[in-house]
């Protein structure tokens, strides 16, 4: 129920910043009357939203007038973010009731389950990280050799790698 409510929210403001955009294109193209009724009411509504926005991308040399659609976008990337946090989060939670229950062995089966993710997380970063050049001594790509080096290092003596690639860790 509650995440439902948060979906309805961020559904809300989704729509909102939509209007909002919607609205000063309107008014900037004049395909509503910027001095009219209607041109003065969205100004009114949509200046105090969009001032922090154009200020950002005045800031970095973006073009003020295109406040409303990284609004927008804001508002998408801010909204997917937010409820997939939300959705880990009671998984986590669930997943973590649930090993309780079992007792140890579901606790030792939640850390392996967890453990494997990561794993695989580290891999797909370190063959990610190889195909732009990243090697085990870049500084953000330490942690990911760290821990994958137990896995690949036997197979690089196996495996040739092909070129710059090294495709042990696939």
């Amino acid at each position: 129920m509650v995440f439902d409510l948060i979906r309805y929210a961020v559904f809300g403001v989704f729509v909102f910043s939509g209007a909002v955009a919607a609205g000063t294109w309107a008014v900037r193209t004049k395909r509503i009357n910027p001095f009219g009724r209607t041109g003065q009411l969205v100004r009114k509504v949509s200046d105090p939203v969009l001032q922090p926005v154009e200020s950002f991308l005045l800031r970095r040399g973006g073009n003020p007038q295109n406040a409303g659609w990284w609004l927008l976008g804001i508002s998408v990337v801010g909204g997917i973010l937010i409820i997939t946090a939300l959705d880990w989060i009671a998984m986590t939670a669930r997943r973590t009731a649930q090993a309780a229950e079992r007792g140890v062995s579901g606790l030792i089966g939640l850390v392996v389950y967890y453990g494997s993710g990561l794993l695989l997380i580290a891999l797909i970063v370190r063959v990610v990280g190889s195909w732009l050049g990243l090697g085990p001594f870049h500084r953000w790509m330490r942690p990911f050799y760290v821990l994958t080096d137990w896995i690949v290092r036997p197979l690089q003596r196996v495996i040739p790698p092909l070129g710059t690639i090294d495709i042990t860790p696939i």
